[in-house]
């Protein structure tokens, strides 16, 4: 069974940045898409980015676009998402995702594997 492990969440204050990682336990994830979404306290789930791992072609949300990127390194299927001048409203719950599908248009329910999640909090 595929595992996502994310780490590198935690309190920081706004302005400042993070970067979370997450690496998947699987042999084959060539033709994956691996990706983060995130959910602050009492809203819906949405898409944040995604990096395609056969050609490593990357999309941002608007929302983070500018602020946040994406990478992963490339002996590994291990991802990054290094956000910078952080808000308030990135407090979020930060998912690790994957699937063959490209995240971003996907309907939540039918995203193949997704990480326990890995909470960033900004204090203004």
């Amino acid at each position: 069974q595929v595992q996502l492990r994310e780490s590198g969440g935690g309190l920081v204050q706004a302005g400042n940045s993070l970067r979370l990682s997450c690496t998947a336990s699987a042999r084959n994830f060539d033709n994956y898409y691996m990706g983060w979404f995130r959910q602050a306290p009492g809203k819906e789930r949405t898409f944040v980015a995604s990096v395609k791992l056969s050609d490593d072609s990357t999309v941002i949300a608007d929302s983070v676009k500018g602020r946040f990127t994406i990478s992963r390194e490339n002996t590994a299927y291990t991802i990054y998402l290094q956000m910078n001048n952080l808000r308030p409203e990135d407090t979020a719950l930060y998912y690790c995702v994957a699937d063959k599908g490209t995240l971003w248009t996907m309907f939540l329910r039918y995203i193949e594997f997704w990480g326990q999640g890995t909470p960033v909090t900004v204090s203004s």
